[in-house]
């Protein structure tokens, strides 16, 4: 062949795999001019193949992806794609860098027949596989059905575009992007494909490269929230981030529990935050968050003000996420921290670095209403205002016994701190605990409630 032919077919070969759907995201997704494709002749049958797939930096930082063309063939998963995107997870594996995966597709390619299960489940493998070494994040931008939606759930966040679909049936149903983000599947939904794709490079702005890594905040900004007696613990957890630094996750799923990635300082966080009472979905999504930051070493802030736990099952997977995790681990009581959800969130069963309280938090053993009822009705038997004086005894009784102040007599917790003291306080103490190590009895890992 003469140099001018062999040309005429590179060009000719480039003008078959440029401008498809997946290279597009994927040059969107990536630091300008930093994308290199790999496999980018790969052939799926007599066509390109129904993804495209490489590497490049987020912020800098190395990131591996594929995205599947769906203007080939659908982005139905061929051998192919298959053998594309598993080799997108090796690389990652070999060079430590978090993994994004678009999905955008009709299913699988059904003419392939039973090889597709195999396909299918060496994609499977591999996501598992490199759970907790590096990050994972699906970025769902289309169809996402079936075995598909597996495997994308299998990562550490979903963020999907608002006309995006995510469900495990086959034939489509309830796949929804607000359902799968009610249904606790999808942490992020924006409205535009270009708001996913700029909320998934935000994400791994936020995040280590693999978990021997750490990241840090270049940007210290100050917080710009107000830290008052009477605000939610989620309003304290706002407080102390650094402006314009947090992001919350799942915010359509348990809505007692509050999880978001922030900046605290120079270093970035995981903040959690309990108001009221917690039902099964608010403790399995704090669960799993905190999971996430202790596989990648990510401090955790936790913000209490709950009374009391639904699901006894939930409640002790969360005790077993908090007892588990070996990252540094600190608890602010701002208002009511009883028995169990104190143990499970900020005592020493939740294995907790270092806890503190605001003046007006209540730690008890007992709520208020049932600490008086059983241990001081004797001093309502003469009243001639049964109810009012009841109520009274209630407040007597969350101010003496629950009083932060005896919590910390006790031992309950290292101190007892001002609304407004409390970022300076974090900020010590994360800085004191960022060498944190920690030796773990040898075993393969705890069995938590699932």
């Amino acid at each position: 062949m003469s140099n001018t032919g062999a040309v005429d077919s590179l060009q000719n070969a480039r003008e078959r795999m440029t401008n498809t759907v997946g290279e597009k995201r994927l040059s969107a997704l990536f630091d300008e001019g930093s994308f290199l494709e790999i496999d980018r002749f790969a052939l799926s049958g007599n066509a390109g193949v129904e993804a495209a797939a490489g590497f490049g930096t987020v912020e800098g930082c190395p990131v591996y992806a594929f995205a599947q063309n769906s203007d080939l063939s659908g982005g139905a998963i061929s051998r192919a794609q298959a053998q594309k995107i598993q080799k997108i997870f090796t690389l990652a594996a070999q060079n430590g860098a978090p993994v994004v995966g678009i999905y955008d597709s009709i299913g699988g390619r059904l003419q392939e027949g039973g090889s597709l299960l195999e396909d299918y489940g060496g994609i499977l493998q591999k996501t598992n596989a490199l759970s907790g070494v590096v990050p994972q994040i699906s970025l769902i931008l289309g169809p996402c059905i079936g075995a598909s939606a597996m495997i994308a759930a299998c990562a550490d966040f979903v963020v999907m575009s608002q006309n995006a679909e995510l469900t495990i049936s086959s034939g489509g149903e309830d796949g929804a992007a607000v359902d799968a983000a009610k249904r606790g599947e999808a942490a992020l939904v924006l409205p535009t494909e270009e708001a996913a794709v700029a909320a998934a490079r935000s994400l791994l702005a936020k995040l280590p490269a693999n978990n021997l890594d750490a990241v840090g905040f270049d940007d210290e900004n100050d917080a710009t929230g107000i830290l008052q007696a009477g605000i939610s613990a989620k309003e304290a957890a706002q407080a102390v981030s650094n402006a314009g630094s947090l992001q919350e996750l799942s915010a359509l799923f348990g809505a007692s529990a509050f999880t978001a990635l922030a900046g605290i300082g120079g270093i970035s966080a995981g903040v959690v935050a309990y108001d009221g009472v917690l039902d099964a979905d608010s403790c399995v999504k704090a669960a799993r968050f905190i999971r996430f930051c202790d596989a990648f070493h990510i401090p955790v802030l936790s913000f209490v003000n709950a009374d009391k736990f639904i699901s006894l099952r939930a409640a002790s997977m969360l005790s077993d996420a908090y007892a588990e995790a070996t990252t540094a681990k600190i608890s602010v009581l701002v208002g009511k921290a009883y028995g169990s959800v104190y143990l499970a969130t900020a005592g020493c069963g939740a294995n907790a670095d270092y806890t503190m309280a605001w003046p007006d938090a209540v730690v008890s053993a007992l709520a208020p209403e049932t600490g008086a009822a059983f241990l001081w009705n004797d001093r309502l038997a003469d009243s001639a205002d049964p109810i009012g004086d009841r109520k009274k005894l209630i407040a007597q009784y969350a101010h003496e016994e629950g009083s932060p102040l005896k919590a910390a007599g006790y031992g309950l917790i290292e101190t007892v701190v001002l609304p407004q003291e409390t970022r300076d306080k974090l900020l010590h103490v994360l800085d004191m605990l960022s060498s944190k190590r920690v030796s773990t009895m040898p075993k393969k890992h705890n069995n938590i409630q699932l």
